[in-house]
């Protein structure tokens, strides 16, 4: 069974270690995966998801969980997030991948097909990691094919000591890296020009096609042929730069079984367009997270403006298990303000377990479970109330359109915090104005002709569920005027 993922989906993501956890905590019961009670899924559709990652299910590997006890400014996180952790809580990281089975901590291997077909009966999608650019250090593959590796000698092990390892039968192997960081301690490299490495990802990678309806690609741009050979330049001169690029030929052998099959990136550098073009449906909008944290109003403007094809394929998000919580990071306030710019605007919303909840504390993707947080009222009701207003047919089917703001009145510049957009399919009309700034703000939204052709025009704020009633005369020569608090939104619904 599947689930057909509809435009501008919203994506829930789900530390599933922690998830099972708290799930056994709940029903005082030691769950699997495929035993969690279907509500469960049911209330995440019913909240406005359309799918669900579930990050972290792939069996972890022992030399990872060696290294993530081992690693001291790792330990000082699980500290933060688990004050009373022990030693089991400690699992290794998913993205050191030692099998792509189910963990045994989350049931057995055939469990998956059975929350796969869960997960589809309350209506969402399944998505799940692939990671390409490395697999764990002790990965049975290493042993049985070291040629898929990226590898080095006796002396680069002595001259790069942090850079590779030794395995048992004595070869000498590179840990995965990104070239802008160190080293991946727990991982070992994939060498992308080896046609044997490429063939066994791409058949793990079909595999897998069977097992979920989607792929969120970790680090995916590291298997470029020329990111990879600019990164280890030097460890693989001996083989030849491949005429096809790793994902051009991984996306095209799964659409051949399973068109509807979703890719995700998680990308950086500005290579988001190179892996549109080779076939990814979304990819990770990381200029957007920067311009909400450090940017103003005006540049975020000017961005979503930009290259309208793009943005539709863009994965908006202000947290998830790499970034800072979005409470902690921005502000409560602020933070609110910033995911209702990410959720109302076109392309795939990312929201993170706990996000809506407001919780502050980062959980270390090694660990199981996290210290309980108490729900912060606001940001659940702002999400709910986000969420309900987002889940109808025009954001899915619906034509997207910024407005222009003006000045309310001569020499009021506080026009320049806001931001505005509409939704518009048939006679349904929404328009989001929000104030990203941490003062009150005023404007007039320009109303662009034929958008409003009924009289009175009545605007219902979903945010707060005030109602006014407009002359459309006025909103055609003057524009819609708004005046927002700091940080507030509007989200209008316009009826005839």
């Amino acid at each position: 069974m599947t689930v057909a993922i509809p435009q501008n989906p919203h994506l829930l993501e789900i530390n599933t270690f922690c998830f099972l956890s708290r799930m056994r905590r709940k029903y005082q019961q030691h769950l699997t995966l495929s035993e969690i009670p279907h509500q469960e899924w049911e209330a995440m559709a019913e909240a406005g998801f359309h799918m669900v990652w579930l990050m972290g299910v792939w069996e972890r590997s022992p030399g990872s969980r060696a290294s993530a006890l081992a690693h001291g400014g790792l330990r000082s996180q699980y500290d933060l997030a688990l004050p009373e952790w022990e030693e089991t809580n400690v699992r290794g990281s998913p993205y050191a991948i030692h099998s792509y089975q189910l963990d045994p901590f989350l049931g057995t291997p055939d469990e998956l097909y059975v929350v796969k077909d869960l997960i589809n009966a309350a209506g969402l999608s399944l998505i799940l990691d692939f990671v390409p650019n490395h697999l764990s250090l002790d990965h049975p593959w290493t042993e049985e094919h070291p040629d898929f590796f990226v590898r080095g000698s006796p002396d680069d092990l002595k001259q790069h000591p942090g850079l590779f390892f030794e395995i048992l039968n004595g070869s000498v192997l590179a840990h995965g890296k990104d070239p802008y960081f160190d080293a991946w301690q727990d991982t070992a490299q994939i060498n992308f020009f080896s046609p044997g490495a490429r063939g066994a990802l791409i058949r793990k990678l079909v595999d897998l096609s069977q097992l979920t309806d989607g792929v969120r690609c970790d680090m995916a741009m590291l298997a470029l042929n020329e990111v990879f050979q600019n990164t280890w330049r030097g460890f693989i001169d001996g083989f030849s730069h491949p005429r096809v690029e790793f994902w051009k030929e991984a996306i095209d052998n799964v659409h051949y079984l399973c068109p509807d099959f979703l890719f995700m990136a998680e990308v950086y550098w500005g290579l988001e367009k190179e892996l549109l073009g080779l076939g990814f449906d979304y990819t990770y909008d990381k200029r957007l997270y920067d311009l909400l944290s450090n940017g103003s109003s005006g540049q975020i403007n000017d961005y979503l403006r930009n290259d309208p094809v793009a943005q539709k394929k863009s994965v908006r998000f202000i947290e998830n298990h790499d970034e800072p919580r979005a409470r902690s990071r921005f502000g409560l306030e602020k933070s609110l303000a910033a995911a209702a710019i990410a959720g109302t605007i076109p392309g795939l919303h990312l929201f993170h377990d706990g996000q809506r909840e407001g919780y502050t504390v980062r959980v270390p993707v090694q660990l199981d479970r996290h210290i309980s947080e108490v729900s912060d009222q606001l940001s659940s009701d702002f999400y709910r109330r986000l969420l309900t207003f987002t889940s109808q047919q025009v954001f899915r089917d619906g034509t997207w359109e910024p407005l222009v703001l003006s000045p309310a009145w001569e020499g009021n510049m506080r026009y320049c915090n806001l931001l505005a957009w509409s939704w518009r399919m048939g006679s349904d009309l929404r328009i989001i104005v929000v104030n990203f700034a941490a003062e009150s703000s005023q404007a007039r939204v320009s109303i662009p002709p034929g958008l409003i052709d009924t009289d009175p025009v009545i605007l219902t704020d979903l945010m707060t569920g005030a109602v006014y009633e407009r002359d459309p005369g006025e909103l055609s020569r003057l524009g819609l005027y708004v005046d927002l608090s700091a940080w507030k939104t509007h989200l209008f619904s316009v009826s005839p």
